[in-house]
């Protein structure tokens, strides 16, 4: 098949789709605006994709590009167009009059987006619209999206490459007992709650149990407009020695960072955690996660039996099964063996480009 992605060329979302079908013998094309230019050393493309920028940078490229767009679809003769997001991508292919494209939803463009205006609701109705074909990469995510659709979704899961993501020995530090957290560094993720967290678990250990509290340790990775406020966060409660930022990594060095750890935290606030990646990754190197009641980590995780779910925003609950897993290691085996069944069934990424080649079958 002859496809084209319309979307954001510097997302490892749509790198890794990209590349996924290219690898698969299709013929790809990434059409995106200028600005959102591929970081081509932390997530490169395959040579066998051809990436296209039109003219003009976002926003006024959502608008400006559709002349540009529409010659180049038209000349392409592609078999499928998928457009990626439902809010700008979304108004460039409408108003390049895509034909029977496939739109998908991505998280905040049906969670976020639409509320901030009458205008940004009437854009992403009229895009939903506009569609003969939707799909999103969660249940929770095309059911927040029907707020503004009465259409059917295809559920595409953004699963995890489990040739890379899996259990790799040898890696655990065993002096120390890990925590850790792979996240943007935004307020919506809820990491200050995830370190207010481990400080009262590393307090309440102080008094039960000194030796074990010497080993505890919290590593969160990742980088973003919070950074300064987590790390005077830390420095203000005397953690900076237990309690570490550090910083960026890149995708293909997250398998070695996940099998770290012993216990992985994800407290996001935001319901816009419409799939949870973060916490799949995790699970499918065994580590046991504890994660908020989001709707996306609610969808990939089975409290109790793949993972621990806890209340947005309750310290106390984050804590507490902190603590449950930190007293329990069978607990944590148990978990992490449960958890890698779960991937293997749901979110193996191989298993997810087939079921979205055959939607492409469906839809061209």
């Amino acid at each position: 098949m002859r496809i084209a992605l319309v979307s954001a060329a510097n997302s490892v979302h749509t790198v890794r789709w990209a590349n996924a079908f290219a690898r698969r013998g299709h013929s790809v094309w990434v059409i995106s605006c200028a600005n959102h230019v591929a970081k081509i050393d932390s997530m490169p493309y395959d040579d066998a994709v051809e990436i296209k920028y039109l003219k003009f940078p976002t926003p006024y490229g959502y608008y400006l590009n559709a002349i540009e767009l529409r010659r180049t679809l038209k000349k392409g003769h592609f078999d499928v167009v998928n457009v990626h997001y439902a809010s700008g991508y979304g108004t460039l292919g409408r108003l390049a009059g895509a034909k029977h494209a496939l739109l998908n939803v991505w998280g905040s463009d049906v969670y976020e987006f639409p509320y901030q205006s009458k205008f940004a609701e009437r854009v992403v109705r009229k895009n939903l619209k506009y569609y003969d074909h939707l799909a999103s990469t969660s249940i929770c995510m095309a059911k927040q999206a029907s707020n503004f659709t009465s259409k059917v979704f295809y559920i595409t899961p953004f699963g995890v490459d489990l040739s890379k993501f899996k259990p790799i020995e040898g890696l655990k530090d065993g002096s120390a007992i890990l925590f850790g957290t792979v996240k943007t560094l935004a307020p919506k993720y809820g990491i200050s709650d995830t370190i207010m967290a481990f400080i009262d678990l590393h307090r309440r250990m102080l008094k039960e149990d000194s030796v074990v509290a010497d080993r505890l340790k919290y590593e969160i990775y990742g980088d973003g407009p919070q950074k300064d406020e987590l790390q005077k966060l830390i420095d203000d409660n005397g953690y900076s020695e237990r309690i570490k930022l550090c910083g960026y990594v890149q995708n293909d060095k997250l398998p070695w960072v996940l099998n770290r750890f012993d216990i992985a935290c994800y407290g996001s606030v935001s319901d816009s955690e419409s799939f949870g990646v973060a916490a799949v990754e995790a699970m499918a190197c065994g580590i046991p996660v504890i994660a908020s009641d989001a709707d996306g980590f609610k969808e990939v995780i089975e409290d109790g039996v793949s993972g621990i779910i806890v209340p947005k925003g309750d310290i106390g609950a984050i804590a507490d099964a902190m603590y449950s897993l930190l007293a329990a290691p069978a607990e944590r085996i148990r978990l992490g063996k449960n958890a890698i069944d779960r991937v293997g069934k749901l979110y193996d990424w191989d298993k997810n480009v087939d079921a979205m080649l055959r939607i492409y079958e469906r839809v061209k």
